[in-house]
């Protein structure tokens, strides 16, 4: 599965496991390092966020899970992962939509940085009227 939010990708590749197996690796900007989602993501609700489609679906322990992120803050990957893996446990299992769609796991949060329009300080901010 593939997940999105603001400017960060997250790529989520999901297989059936057992034992010492099961787990989530993330691997950031360097391919060759991998972390736990303990070590990626430093803030709880950055990690409570990731796995919530595993912990709302009760399918916690079942998967060996392989997340590539890119782009973007940890908030928005944190976004992009749980988007991804709700996407995966669908194609997985169709049998879990509505409990993932009745807690908007599956909706595309489609807001973006505004813009910096010219003549002004920042996307909506102007510069100081000045009268005279």
């Amino acid at each position: 599965g593939v997940g999105r939010r603001k400017s960060a990708v997250a790529r989520v590749r999901m297989k059936p496991a057992s034992g010492s197996e099961v787990g989530m690796k993330i691997i950031g900007r360097d391919p060759k390092k991998s972390k736990t989602v303990e070590q990626y993501f430093a803030e709880e609700r950055d990690r409570r966020e990731a796995t919530l489609p595993l912990s709302a679906t009760s399918m916690g322990g079942k998967f060996q899970i392989v997340v590539k992120c890119s782009g973007g803050g940890f908030m928005g990957q944190a976004g992009a992962v749980k988007l991804a893996i709700a996407r995966a446990l669908l194609d997985y299992d169709p049998s879990v939509e509505p409990v993932l769609r009745e807690q908007g796991m599956l909706t595309r949060d489609a807001r973006e940085v505004e813009r910096k329009k010219y003549g002004q300080a920042g996307a909506r901010r102007r510069f100081q009227f000045s009268k005279r």
